[in-house]
């Protein structure tokens, strides 16, 4: 029998079964009758009468509402939420009664990211009636954040907002009205900020946000690494972001039920991005890519990415086939990696709406401004009279999604991945490293790799604090980066460990050759605790998913609800001062360049100078939240130790430190030499020798924080810089010239450090951008930044 003719089939016998359960269940014949443009496709009937057997057979009841109601009320919250979106692009005025807008009832000016917000809306009002009908709040994650406008709308409609939101929007005419003005309304209040509480993606006032979303691609690597045993995360991804980003694919290879909790990816497949059909639609659309999917360790469903139901569906049955493989994989049935189910979500762009399937489905889809033209008008009139949901209908419809108390469980506001607070239970003592008596003398330096110390601090932490899942972000060359008892004690991740080397099926180390996806594992496990190492030239490919939580981190802090997971040092060693021997690709200091000018304290940058200054700022990480700490750290074994513990704390502290026993007479100085990084330090303090047999009065300083120092541009860098006090005592304000030698390009860090350098004669030394196939010594000196340009500069 032809394959063609099993199918016809079996879509006969599914025609029948949903035609039966119509004419025998009224519940189910009102849900399958749908609602505007949501249409229960016979599959999807089937599916969810399916679901109601098992459900029943389970005794699950959820919230307490019957799934058939559930379901009934999901497609009117989903076709409201809708209306609501393409009134946030189009409309200036909302009436609640569905009149047909005139021209001075629309914006002048229409912006949104409409055809991906009607995408989203039936996915996220499916997410909230899954969890109404397991009585359990998952967590979401949403790749696509420039689709916030449906998060919005739905948690809107259901009360399900975060404290700015109740404030200003309600189920008013004035206040829905409000609400779509505000967004991109680009208006300012009075202390010079943005005035409303709306972003064009998810922000610090998204409910239940934990992502920007911005940088497209960087969700798809993360989420895998995101849940705790126990947990559940739906996630939806855009299938343009799908060759945004590589490393999406591996997520198979690091998913473990013993140490993660529940993830159901599900891709919004509409086919189009901005301008164009997606790569994946041009090399063969859904039926390639569920072939890529099989060959990738996945098992893909595809489903009506229209339907809300069908999402609901979709979710429970990968959750179910997630923990079938899991009981295989205990029972020693199958080995990993397993098969990580993965829906497929396929419509039209901006399904529900004029234009859908269209290019112009992504943006403005009418094509036209309905302020100004009739025929526009006409078409948005027109296409929201199907979407209109009555008050008293849509009032009945969000009453199915308030019954958490029901089941004793929080909002999805509060879901587990938005209100991480993760702290040491026991911080362990540093290893600190002996010092010379004499530290004048170059001969009695005691020595260690600040890496290291590194190495050591991070594992001391994770064996004294067991509750902590670990996670080390790891490109290459571990070994060579000096974490060696990290590596042996956690093991690289693998599927297959091979024998003599330190792999582990349930290994902590997530190693690729792809410096996003590696970063991306340590800023996931928000519920750990977490380090990435990587050469520091390579380092700048993990930018932009570093800056993506500073910035989320930074906002949710100005909204006064700050990130509590434990701050992530981002380590970049084997760095430009140590890879003169391989050409200039590997000699770049921009990561800590990029990341010093982002906003503190949520972006740090530290430049720890020997083992014990590496000690304390391990030691201090992880007493702190929400913060990413940017370690540029020397390897070399012959880096000596210049400070004892206490100073070392002390720097940390300040930010800098003067090192009394270097300079001349620093109390009358009329020169300061500062330092940033190791090597910099070595050239310093043999130029502090030179001008001290010359008895020039001048102080030395080393500076761990550039940050610390800046003039702030924010009210949180105001309480971050150092005290003018403190600032003082560091860097003798009646010396009239400074030379500082950094491990920076000289322009970057004379920026962070101008109200040091302001009022005296100055010199900034640094990398200018000059390398090759060169010794230490021969790179300090072809970018003019060895001790006798210290000495030169000073003179």
């Amino acid at each position: 029998m032809s394959a063609d003719l099993h199918s016809g089939i079996d879509e006969l016998r599914m025609a029948e079964q949903a035609e039966l359960c119509r004419n025998t269940n009224p519940a189910f014949a009102r849900w399958a009758a749908g609602y505007g443009p949501i249409q229960h496709e016979v599959t999807t009937q089937c599916r969810v009468k399916a679901l109601a057997d098992l459900l029943a057979s389970r005794g699950m009841k959820g919230d307490g509402t019957p799934l058939f109601d559930s379901l009934f009320a999901a497609d009117r919250l989903a076709c409201a939420a809708m209306w609501l979106v393409v009134h946030e692009t189009y409309a200036q005025n909302v009436y609640l009664d569905g009149r047909d807008l005139g021209p001075d009832d629309f914006k002048p000016k229409p912006e949104g990211h409409t055809g991906g917000a009607l995408n989203m809306v039936p996915a996220y009002v499916a997410y909230l009636a899954a969890n109404a009908i397991t009585g359990h709040t998952r967590a979401w994650l949403m790749g696509q954040g420039h689709t916030v406008a449906a998060i919005d709308s739905v948690n809107l409609l259901v009360g399900n907002m975060t404290p700015a939101h109740p404030e200003r929007y309600a189920l008013t005419d004035e206040a829905l009205t409000r609400y779509v003005r505000d967004f991109y309304s680009y208006e300012l209040s009075k202390d010079g900020k943005q005035k409303s509480p709306l972003g064009s993606h998810v922000n610090a006032n998204t409910a239940g946000g934990i992502s920007e979303g911005g940088y497209l691609g960087f969700a798809e690597l993360q989420y895998v690494h995101m849940p705790l045993p126990g947990e559940r995360l739906v996630v939806f991804l855009s299938d343009g972001a799908f060759e945004e980003q590589r490393g999406s694919d591996w997520a198979s290879r690091w998913w473990r039920a013993e140490d993660s909790g529940i993830v159901t990816p599900i891709m919004i497949a509409n086919g189009r991005r901005i301008d164009q059909r997606t790569t994946m639609s041009q090399q063969g659309g859904i039926e390639w890519f569920v072939k890529h999917l099989d060959l990738n360790g996945f098992d893909p469903q595809v489903f009506d990415g229209r339907d809300p139901a069908a999402f609901v569906c979709t979710i429970l049955e990968m959750e179910d086939r997630l923990d079938a493989w899991t009981k295989a994989v205990a029972s020693a049935a199958v080995r990993y990696p397993i098969p990580l189910p993965y829906g497929i979500a396929v419509a039209p762009k901006g399904y529900g709406f004029f234009g859908a399937g269209t290019n112009l489905a992504h943006n403005l889809p009418l094509g036209r401004n309905p302020h100004e033209d009739a025929i526009a008008a006409s078409r948005f009139n027109q296409s929201v009279r199907d979407l209109w949901v009555p008050k008293d209908e849509l009032v009945a419809a969000t009453a199915a999604f308030q019954h958490h108390d029901r089941s004793r469980r929080v909002r999805e506001r509060d879901h587990a991945l938005a209100t991480r607070n993760v702290s040491l239970s026991t911080s362990p003592t540093p290893a600190w490293c002996e010092v010379a008596e004499n530290r004048r003398d170059p001969a009695a330096w005691t020595r260690r790799s600040p890496m290291v110390a590194i190495d050591d601090g991070f594992l001391a932490a994770v064996q004294a604090n067991p509750h902590l899942r670990p996670r080390v972000g790891n490109p290459d060359e571990m070994k060579s980066n000096r974490m060696v008892h990290t590596l042996e004690a956690l093991h690289f991740r693998v599927t297959d460990p091979e024998p003599g080397i330190p792999e582990s099926v349930n290994g902590a180390v997530i190693t690729a050759l792809n410096e996003e996806a590696v970063a991306a594992a340590a800023l996931a496990n928000k519920g750990g605790i977490n380090i990435a190492v990587t050469y520091e030239a390579f380092g700048a490919k993990m930018h932009g998913v570093i800056r993506q939580e500073v910035i989320f981190a930074n906002h949710l802090a100005e909204a006064g609800r700050p990130a509590r997971w434990l701050s992530v040092p981002i380590v970049l060693t084997s760095h430009t001062w140590e890879n003169g021997k391989n050409e200039q690709s590997h000699q770049d200091p921009s990561l800590a360049e990029m990341l010093g000018n982002e906003v503190a304290p949520a972006s740090r940058v530290l430049f720890p100078a020997d083992a014990n200054m590496a000690a304390a700022v391990m030691s201090g990480v992880f007493r702190t939240q929400g913060q990413i700490w940017t370690l540029v750290v020397s390897k070399a074994d012959s880096i000596p130790c210049w400070f004892t513990p206490d100073e070392a704390q002390q720097c940390l502290r300040d930010g800098a430190i003067r090192i009394e026993w270097a300079g001349f007479a620093p109390d009358k100085a009329r020169v300061v030499l500062a330092a940033i990084g190791s090597y910099q330090l070595v050239e310093v303090l043999r130029a502090s020798a030179k001008l001290a047999e010359r008895k020039v009065e001048h102080a030395v300083v080393y500076v761990l924080e550039p940050g610390r120092f800046r003039a702030p541009r924010s009210e949180a860098e105001e309480t971050f810089v150092a005290a003018a006090s403190v600032r003082d005592a560091i860097f003798s304000p009646g010396a009239k010239s400074i030379v500082v030698l950094t491990h920076t390009r000289p322009e970057p860090m004379a920026g962070v450090l101008a109200p040091i350098l302001e009022n005296r004669r100055a010199r900034v030394l640094g990398y200018t951008n000059h390398g090759g196939t060169l010794s230490t010594d021969g790179l300090l000196a072809v970018n003019r930044a060895s001790w006798s340009h210290v000495v030169e500069a000073a003179s």
